[in-house]
Formats: C-alpha cells, sequence, structure tokens
C-alpha cells in the first residue's frame, strides 16, 4: 500500500461541485478488474469517479449503473487527466505509473496480494481506512464471515465431501494456496489437484487432465472469459472429458478475477453444485 494513502475522505465524499472549487481532485477510481471489485463493494456509488476499462467486458459482473462511468487503465496520462482523489491499483499493478501520480500530487492505493478470505478482509479494512469508509468495509466483512458460517453449516449436513478439480480456459489448474482451493474448501469440498500435491496455479498438462478423477469439475472463464491463442482447454481433446464432466459447475469469471469481495460468491456456488451432487447420487 502506498504512503499516501492518507488523503482526506471529504475529497472523496465530497459533492463533485464543491469539491472541485478547492481541488481538481475529486473521487476514487480504480484502475484494474480486480480493484473495482473492492471499490464497489466499500465506496459509495456518487463517489466514485472511474473504473477500470474491463468493466464493460463480459468477464465483468460489475452492476449496470457503473458501466456509465468513465474508464481507467494503469497509464499516467489517463489517471492525470481523471484527476481522482484516490487511484486504486490492484496487486503489483501501481509501479512506475503510480509513483508518477504520487509526485504529482495524486493519492495511490495498491492491494495487498490475496488469496484466502484473510487477506480479502485485510484489503477491506485497508481501502474503507483510506476512503473513510470502515463501516462499510466491517459491513461488507461482517457479511462475508456469515456466508462462510452458513457454508460451514451445509458442509456438516451432508454425509459425503466431493472430491472437486478445478479446470481454467487456459487448461491449468489451482492447487494449494490459491484462491480457487481457498473457494473450494469453503464450499465444502477436497480440492483434487491440491491433494495430489499441486501447488500455487498449474500449467496446462493434457497427461494430468486424462487421468484426474473427480465428483465435481469447476470450470470459468470459458464462457466470459478473453479469447486467447493459450486457451488450450477449448481445443485439446484431452480436456473434453472434464468439460462433459456430468457434475460441471461454470463459476462466472468475473467472482473471481482475484481474491476480492465476491469470492464468497463463487464459493456459495460451489456449493450449491456440492448440494446438487449430493442430491443426485
Amino acid at each position: 500500500m502506498s504512503a499516501c494513502v492518507s488523503a482526506t475522505a471529504s475529497l472523496l465524499l465530497a459533492p463533485q461541485g464543491l469539491a472541485q472549487e478547492a481541488t481538481p481532485h475529486v473521487g476514487v477510481a480504480s484502475a484494474s478488474l480486480c480493484a473495482d471489485a473492492y471499490v464497489l463493494a466499500v465506496v459509495p456509488m456518487e463517489s466514485i469517479s472511474a473504473l477500470s476499462w474491463q468493466v464493460d467486458q463480459p468477464v465483468s459482473v460489475a452492476p449496470s449503473w457503473s458501466r456509465g462511468l468513465p474508464k481507467a487503465w494503469p497509464d499516467a496520462a489517463r489517471l492525470l487527466a481523471l484527476a481522482p482523489a484516490l487511484t486504486v491499483f490492484g496487486t503489483g499493478e501501481a509501479g512506475r505509473t503510480g509513483r508518477l501520480l504520487e509526485r504529482s500530487g495524486q493519492t495511490v492505493f495498491e492491494l495487498a496480494w490475496a488469496d484466502d478470505f484473510d487477506a480479502v478482509r485485510g484489503n477491506l479494512r485497508a481501502l474503507g481506512a483510506a476512503t473513510g469508509q470502515a463501516e462499510a468495509a466491517d459491513a461488507v466483512i461482517a457479511d462475508i464471515d456469515a456466508r462462510l458460517a452458513e457454508m460451514v453449516r451445509r458442509a456438516e449436513a451432508r454425509a459425503r465431501t466431493p472430491r472437486i478439480a478445478y479446470l481454467s480456459v487456459s487448461g491449468g489448474s489451482a492447487g494449494a494456496g490459491t484462491y480457487i482451493d481457498t473457494a473450494i474448501v469453503a464450499a465444502g469440498g477436497i480440492n483434487v489437484v491440491a491433494e495430489n500435491g499441486a501447488v500455487g496455479w498449474t500449467r496446462s498438462d493434457p497427461e494430468f487432465a486424462l487421468t484426474l478423477e473427480a465428483d465435481i469439475v469447476l470450470t470459468s472463464f470459458f464462457i466470459d472469459g478473453y479469447a486467447s491463442t493459450f486457451n488450450r482447454a477449448r481445443r485439446h481433446a484431452a480436456y473434453r472429458r472434464l468439460l462433459d464432466h456430468p457434475e460441471r459447475a461454470e463459476i462466472p469469471a468475473g467472482l473471481w478475477p482475484c481474491a476480492g469481495p465476491r469470492l464468497v460468491d463463487a464459493a456459495e456456488l460451489i456449493a450449491d453444485a456440492i448440494d446438487a451432487w449430493e442430491d443426485g447420487a
């Protein structure tokens, strides 16, 4: 997080006209898809001055009203023109652009790396403090915690625990220590890829895909992701058996482009898939 996150909340939340009489810096701008999710969760609608260019893409689950806002990206010239009171970057994205903005007098906030709900809570608290929205951040955290507790209750009521595999459109998967693993475990499942010893994000491995056995297959970014030559799982025959799995659940990409406030939504969809699997047994 930048040392300059102490910008006054009054500038972030002041009516546009009054704030502009005192300073050109008004509102909160998000420069990335991940930052969008945190800003939308914590900052009031009237205090958001811009969201990332990705907000108009299928990969985003931002509300319809937000798609008419000015668009931002990690470019100093663009962000200087927007002149927000605070620019929020995703993890590791501020870099040289952030330093240029700080030297020009703008305030920068960079999300910390997150791969579990504790880190999500930390980012929410930090952004809440930086924007004067600590109570809003606490309310989001309380909601997440209540929903996680409910998923624990649902898991305890089940007779079986499913082995779950995640497949990305690139053909890779997610082992222990990833937010995908966090969501699977929160939903009450066993991450079979982690069970097989994988740690972190795995690369496309057709041979592994041919031998992978799971009760439920999670996929994401197939329907609403970006077109790319690296989308091997769309084309390689080795992945077809996983894509045709009778208990396949497609998780909207916009719920987990990173570990953010909507990760709990993804976990709940996994929990729903587990319930459907158990009911169909």
